[in-house]
C-alpha cells in the first residue's frame, strides 16, 4: 500500500509551486525525515513535512526514491522555525529548509550517510573545568536571574564587564543540571569565533563544542551539523546561519553583540538571526540571552516595555575604569591634517611605555578614489554607480561591490595628464602615514584585504596578543568583541559621515561602533586608569558625542527613541522593502509601479503605506540596475497580512527583462 507523503523541496520563492509537494511512499514516513525525491529530471534532497501542508500541485505517480532512515528526523520545533521564517520573511519554505542543511548532506545517499554516521562517534560526557571562577556581585545577580526566571533576557553590560563569563557559566550550569541539554551561542562575524571558541573549548573540552559558519569547508560543516543533530555536540558556536542548526535538546540560546547588523541576512531569505533566536527559544521552550554594551533600539525598547528582562552590569571587571573620551576639533587643525599632532604624541607615549594603540577607519584600501587634477576624470567603476578604490600595495583600482579590478593607469584615461592622485584615505594610507610619523613603530593593518588568506586572521590576532604590534590599524572588524589586553588608546579618525546620513539608523550604528571601539582600551585593570578614546571630528558639539563622553547609552537611546516615535520609524512602525533588479531602471521601476497599483487593489492595504519606487542608493552593481519601494505600517500584523495577500500577485506581474525581485521584511538599510 502506498502512502501520500508531504515533502519540502528546494523551490525558490518565485516558483509557481510553493515548496511542499505530495509523493508516494511504501511506508508512512515521520515528519522531519530526510528523503531523496525526483523533481523534473533531477533527484533532490527533501524533508518530510506535516501531512496537511502539501500544495495542490502533486507529483502524481512519483514516489520517494529513498529515505535516509538512519538519521533521526528533524524535530517539530525546527520545522516550526522554518515554517515561521518562510511565512514572515516571504520566501519558499523549501528554500529556507534546505538552505539550513549542510550542502554536502544534499548529495549523500543512504549508504554514504550510514558510513558517515559510523565515523561520527558518540556523545562524550562533559567535564567542565571544578576550578573556581570568581564572580562580581553584578555577575552573580545576572546568573541568579537567568536561572530563576523565564526571560528572554537582555544582558546590558559595559565592555569589559564579563559578559562572556556569564555565557560560560550559564551554559555550564545548564549542562550540569540537564545532562543531555544543548546550548547555542552566536556571534555576529567569523573573526570573533576563534577567541570565543578557545574559551569554550578550554572550559568544556574539544568534543563538546562545534563551530558553524560560512568559512568552514563542506565536510567540516557536515560533521558539525551531524554532531549537533545527533546530540553529540552539547554546544554550538556560530554566526547567524547557526540559528537554523538542528539541536533536538536545545535549552539555551545566547546572542552575543545582539545589536550587530551582521545578524541580518542580506541574500535569499533575509532573516534576522537575533529575532529568530527569540522565536526559536519560545517554540523550543529554551531560554534566550541577548548580550550587548550597546543594545539595538528594538531590544532596548523591549526591555523598557518589560517584554525582555534587562540585566545590567555597568562595572568593569577588576574595578577598571572605562576609557576617557577626548574629542579633537578638526576645525582647529591645519588643512589636510590626517592625524592631529597631539594624537601622534599620545600614541608615541604609549609605545614608549610598551602599550598598544588601535586606530580605525571604516574604509579599506589606500584611498576611496583616484582623480585627475586637470579634468573631471575619477576612478568610477564601469559596472557600478560607485568609485573603484585605489589599493597602493598592488597598484590596482578595485570595485568593492562587483570586484572589477584594473591596474592603475600611468596617465589619466580621459585627458592623458600624468598627475593623477588619490583623494581621501583608507586603512592602507593610514598605515603608511603612521609608519612615517612614528619611525620604528611596529604597525599592523587588519582588514578584509590582509585577512583574506586562510589562517591570516588568527596569525595577526596572535601577533597583537603577544605584544609584537605597537599600533593596530583596521576597519570596524578590529573594534568588535576582541579582548586586547595591552591596548590603552583607541582612535577614530573620521567618523562624521554617519552624523548626517539619510539612513535613520546611522547614528545608532555610529554610537555603537564608537562605544564598542572604546571598549577595546584599558581592558587590563592595571592600565585602565590612563586609557583613552580619541575622536577626530568636525562636529565636537554634536549630541551623540556628548552622550559618548559620559558612556551614557541609556540617554542616547532615550533621545533616539523619542525621535523615532515622532517620525513614526521602527521600532514604532514595521517596514518592508520590495527590491527589483533589471538591465534598465525603466524595467525595474516599471515592475514596482505595477506592484504599487496592485497594492491599491488589495483589501489588506488599508493600514499599510506604499511609497513611490526610487533607485537604490547604490543604483547600479555589476551592470544591474536596482530600484526599491518602501512599505510601512504601525501594525506588524497588518503588514504581514498585506504581504501574504499581495505577494502572489507580484509573481503574475513579472515583466520581460526583470532579473529578480525580492521582499525584505524588517530591512536594516532603507
Amino acid at each position: 500500500m502506498s502512502h501520500r507523503t508531504a515533502v519540502v523541496v528546494p523551490t525558490p520563492a518565485h516558483s509557481s509551486i510553493g515548496g511542499v509537494l505530495t509523493y508516494l511512499s511504501e511506508a508512512p514516513l515521520a515528519p522531519g525525515t530526510l528523503v531523496r525525491v525526483p523533481l523534473g529530471r533531477r533527484e533532490l534532497l527533501g524533508v518530510v513535512w506535516e501531512p496537511d501542508s502539501a500544495d495542490d500541485f502533486e507529483a502524481r505517480t512519483k514516489s520517494v526514491s529513498a529515505a535516509l532512515g538512519d538519521l533521526p528526523p528533524l524535530d517539530a520545533s525546527w520545522r516550526q522555525l522554518v515554517t515561521f521564517s518562510s511565512q514572515y520573511y516571504r520566501r519558499g519554505i523549501g528554500e529556507v529548509a534546505l538552505a539550513a542543511l549542510p550542502p554536502q548532506l544534499r548529495d549523500l545517499d543512504a549508504a554514504q550517510l550510514a558510513r558517515r554516521l559510523k565515523r561520527q562517534g558518540s556523545r562524550d560526557v562533559i567535564h567542565a573545568e571544578e576550578a573556581a571562577h570568581e564572580l562580581t556581585a553584578e555577575q552573580r545577580d545576572a546568573l541568579a536571574a537567568i536561572e530563576g526566571e523565564a526571560g528572554p533576557f537582555l544582558l546590558f553590560g559595559s565592555t569589559g564587564s564579563g559578559k562572556t563569563e556569564i555565557y560560560l557559566q550559564a551554559v555550564q550550569r545548564l549542562l550540569a543540571h540537564t545532562p543531555d541539554a544543548q546550548a547555542l551561542v552566536m556571534v555576529p562575524e567569523i573573526n570573533l569565533t576563534p577567541q570565543l571558541h578557545a574559551r569554550f573549548v578550554e572550559r568544556f573540552g574539544e568534543a563538546a563544542v562545534v563551530a558553524m559558519h560560512s568559512g568552514m569547508t563542506p565536510p567540516q560543516r557536515l560533521k558539525a551539523w551531524l554532531a549537533a543533530h545527533l546530540g553529540h555536540a552539547r554546544i554550538v558556536l556560530g554566526t547567524r546561519m547557526a540559528v537554523f542548526a538542528s539541536m533536538p535538546k536545545l535549552a539555551l540560546l545566547v546572542v552575543d553583540e545582539e545589536h550587530d547588523p551582521s545578524y541580518k541576512q542580506q541574500e535569499g531569505a533575509r532573516y534576522s538571526a537575533r529575532d529568530l533566536a527569540i522565536y526559536r527559544g519560545k517554540a523550543a521552550g529554551a531560554k534566550v540571552l541577548l548580550g550587548s554594551a550597546t543594545p539595538s533600539l528594538e531590544s532596548w525598547q523591549a526591555s523598557e516595555k518589560g517584554r525582555y528582562r534587562r540585566l545590567e552590569m555597568p562595572s568593569r571587571i577588576g574595578a577598571g575604569a572605562l576609557p576617557g573620551v577626548r574629542l579633537v576639533d578638526m576645525n582647529l587643525q591645519p588643512k589636510k591634517t590626517v592625524f592631529a599632532g597631539t594624537l601622534i604624541d599620545a600614541i608615541a607615549q604609549r609605545i614608549a611605555r610598551g602599550e598598544q594603540s588601535l586606530v580605525f577607519l571604516n574604509r579599506r584600501g589606500y584611498a576611496p578614489v583616484l582623480a585627475c587634477g586637470a579634468c573631471d576624470w575619477k576612478s568610477e567603476c564601469p559596472n557600478c554607480s560607485a568609485f573603484r578604490v585605489f589599493h597602493k600595495i598592488d597598484r590596482t583600482l578595485r570595485c568593492h561591490h562587483c570586484g572589477f579590478t584594473e591596474r592603475v593607469p600611468r596617465a589619466c584615461p580621459s585627458c592623458g595628464n600624468v598627475d593623477i592622485a588619490p583623494l581621501g584615505r583608507g586603512t592602507e594610507k593610514l598605515e603608511e602615514q603612521l609608519e612615517a610619523l612614528l619611525p620604528g613603530a611596529r604597525v599592523l593593518r587588519m582588514d578584509a584585504d590582509t585577512t583574506r588568506l586562510k589562517g591570516e586572521l588568527e596569525r595577526q590576532l596572535a601577533e597583537v596578543h603577544s605584544g609584537d604590534v605597537d599600533v593596530l590599524v583596521g576597519t570596524q572588524m578590529v573594534t568588535k568583541g576582541h579582548d586586547f589586553r595591552r591596548i590603552t588608546l583607541v582612535a577614530a579618525v573620521n567618523p562624521d559621515a554617519a552624523l548626517f546620513s539619510a539612513d535613520f539608523r546611522a547614528p545608532e550604528r555610529l554610537f555603537s561602533l564608537l562605544m564598542q571601539a572604546a571598549g577595546r582600551a584599558g581592558r587590563d585593570a592595571a592600565q585602565s586608569a590612563g586609557s583613552e578614546m580619541w575622536i577626530q571630528t568636525w562636529h565636537p558639539q554634536h549630541a551623540l558625542f556628548t552622550a559618548l563622553r559620559r558612556h551614557d547609552f541609556p540617554a542616547f537611546a532615550a533621545q533616539q527613541l523619542k525621535e523615532r516615535e515622532l517620525a513614526g520609524m521602527p521600532p514604532f512602525a514595521s517596514q518592508a522593502l520590495v527590491r527589483a533588479e533589471a538591465r534598465t531602471q525603466e524595467v525595474a521601476q516599471g515592475f514596482l509601479h505595477a506592484a504599487a497599483e496592485a497594492a491599491a487593489d488589495s483589501d489588506a492595504v488599508e493600514h499599510v503605506s506604499v511609497y513611490s519606487p526610487v533607485p537604490m542608493t547604490l543604483q547600479r552593481v555589476a551592470n544591474v540596475e536596482r530600484a526599491q519601494m518602501l512599505l510601512e505600517s504601525t501594525s506588524r500584523v497588518a503588514l504581514q497580512r498585506f504581504l501574504a495577500d499581495w505577494q502572489p500577485r507580484l509573481h503574475e506581474l513579472r515583466p520581460r527583462g526583470l532579473i529578480r525581485w525580492a521582499i525584505d521584511v524588517d530591512p536594516l538599510a532603507v
